[in-house]
């Protein structure tokens, strides 16, 4: 069985890995049994092929497939349950860009995750990932949409 202090970071740093590099269906597969909602909005999305969908009709990937981004997680705290099946985490997200001609490196939009996990068959998935942006920079090279701030 994972423990829950080792297993539920690794998650949270698999998303970086997977969305920074383009990977929406490895996105999609993290958040299988998961729901994704944003702060501000009504909207959830539900399951592995709606998050793959959001992520690709919202996330700019330029001509290497990747998005030029570095996704930063930090202050990540976890607390596991005591019956030890499911667990809460929340951490800080910072998002650096630079794309060659058309931005420098800096930080484009920073905030807040709120996650929930379960234990299902010794090993632990993602349930919940709510969304909060704290700081907004310069996003028309990350996303498809304009964030209203």
């Amino acid at each position: 069985m994972e423990r829950a202090a080792e297993a539920i970071p690794r998650l949270i740093y698999t998303y970086a890995e997977r969305i920074d590099a383009g990977d929406f269906a490895g996105v999609g597969e993290l958040f299988a049994h998961a729901t994704l909602t944003f702060e501000g909005s009504g909207e959830a999305v539900t399951g592995r092929q709606a998050v793959e969908a959001l992520y690709t009709k919202s996330t700019r990937r330029f001509e290497d497939g990747t998005p030029k981004t570095k996704h930063v997680m930090t202050n990540v705290v976890v607390d596991a349950a005591d019956d030890g099946t499911s667990a809460a985490s929340r951490s800080y997200f910072t998002v650096l860009q630079a794309v060659p001609g058309a931005l420098a490196l800096q930080p484009v939009v920073a905030g807040r995750y709120r996650h929930t996990f379960e234990l299902v068959d010794g090993r632990w998935r993602v349930t919940s990932m709510h969304v909060i942006i704290d700081l907004v920079g310069e996003l028309s090279q990350h996303l498809l949409f304009d964030l209203a701030p």
